[in-house]
């Protein structure tokens, strides 16, 4: 028999680790290729980790809630064939004798980590993975004290993030008690303890339910945006009603053609795009002192989840694609966001957000900057409303299908000038669209 390593796949330039959440398959079961072997979440996206082969899962390496570096080996994997250990494929060949020491490395160090931990034990329903308890037995946590520890894990399970924010604290805090200030006068500089929030109490008939792992990421992305950026609006209605013919007419020959919907989102994204490229600076990050600018025009678009959290699944260089490239990006992206499909990458590198309130039928918003990023639109509800228009032989009132342009930007290093004449930009794209385009 053979033994193969599965290893943590690289999931992006930027992620150099993932946390596991669960295990799909027990030690003994079977595993065929290309089968989901468990479950990783990245601060980005969730996502599943693939058999290469066909075999019998022998091992796992790490336990639920572990932190694991790109690159790792998680399990063993025992399959049909010779003695000898496979590895994944890399860049450089490496010998049969090279990964057989390096399992065996691996093997040594998750046995001593186990011996070193037999004082912390799980208690009730709280498991603690030898991990944490092998740094809760070098720092000198004891039984009762780890059971107080806050876990934001799976079922309140303590994570090793949690177990080293709760250090930090525990470290910082007979410090804090220590010093004392020895006249008003020489306070000036201590700083002000932070404002606990208020609590809540709740009655027996409340339920209370746990923030999933992304509603707490997208709660902490949120709460940082609004102390980072200096937030501003500015409000524009433009007419789409040629846009809304437009579409009407080729819908049910696109749809015939590529098999895929025609949405309005890709006409949009399109003209956000051209904005951008006409206005430069609203495709730019602040890092401290300085602006970056970017060089690329990466679209963020704001897509819901079934579970009610949102996430920013990213159109790579947008100025690069015609409508149909653009309307096929826009289809995969969104598709793959439903069912939980989209890589690390997906997700990444985004300059510029596009988020769609109108969804949900309202007819303007105010969102949050999508961080690092200086600049958001939200795009509302398309409405059929009376409207003046305005001909060479005079004004008359007609029936037009007109929206509502919402343009959040960083007023730090935007001002009202910029960000206005931008999101008129777009407002302008839109209304000069041909009837006459093909698609």
């Amino acid at each position: 028999m053979a033994k193969f390593e599965l290893k943590l796949p690289k999931m992006g330039e930027s992620v150099a680790e993932a946390t596991i959440t669960s295990w799909l398959k027990d030690v003994g079961e079977t595993i065929e290729a290309d089968e989901a072997v468990l479950e990783i979440a990245t601060d980005k996206v969730d996502s599943e980790v693939p058999s290469e082969v066909d075999g019998v899962l022998v091992e796992k390496l790490f336990d639920v809630d572990d932190v694991v570096q790109v690159g790792q080996t998680i399990a063993i994997i025992e399959t049909e064939g010779g003695d000898t250990v496979e590895v994944k494929a890399t860049a450089t060949e490496t010998t049969t004798e090279e990964p057989v020491k390096e399992v065996a490395e691996v093997a040594k160090t998750v046995t001593a980590a186990k011996e070193t931990v037999t004082s912390i034990e799980s208690t009730g329903e709280r498991f603690y993975s030898p991990l944490v308890k092998n740094i809760a037995k070098e720092e000198g946590i004891s039984q009762s004290e780890l059971d107080s520890v806050p876990g934001t894990g799976k079922d309140g399970r303590v994570t090793k993030n949690d177990i080293k924010t709760y250090l930090e604290n525990r470290g910082s805090a007979p410090k804090a008690e220590s010093v004392a200030p020895a006249a008003p006068a020489q306070n000036t500089h201590v700083q002000k303890p932070t404002k606990e929030a208020a609590p809540v109490v709740a009655s027996g008939d409340d339920e209370i339910m746990e923030m999933s792992r992304m509603g707490k990421l997208v709660a902490k992305h949120m709460v940082d945006s609004v102390q980072t950026s200096a937030h501003v609006q500015s409000f524009i209605e433009a007419d789409v009603t040629n846009i809304w013919n437009w579409r009407n007419k080729h819908k049910n020959s696109f749809k015939n053609r590529e098999g895929e919907n025609l949405t309005f989102t890709p006409i949009f994204m399109e003209a956000v795009a051209k904005a951008l490229r006409d206005f430069p600076m609203m495709n730019i990050s602040v890092q401290g002192d300085s602006i970056i600018k970017k060089k690329h025009i990466n679209l963020g678009m704001a897509a819901a989840l079934p579970d009610g959290n949102l996430i920013v699944p990213v159109i790579k260089d947008a100025d690069q694609l015609n409508l149909l490239g653009m309307a096929k990006k826009v289809n995969d992206l969104a598709n793959r966001a439903r069912v939980g499909k989209l890589n690390p990458d997906d997700i990444q590198g985004g300059t510029y957000t596009v988020t769609n309130v109108g969804t949900f039928g309202s007819i303007m918003g105010t969102p949050i900057i999508n961080q690092p990023q200086v600049g958001i639109l939200a795009l509302g509800a398309i409405r059929k409303v009376p409207a003046v228009i305005e001909t060479p032989e005079g004004d008359f009132i007609g029936i037009r299908y007109r929206m509502f342009l919402s343009h959040s930007y960083d007023h730090r290093v935007v001002n009202g000038a910029l960000g206005g004449q931008f999101v008129k930009a777009v407002k302008d794209y839109l209304e000069a669209w041909d009837m006459d385009r093909e698609i």
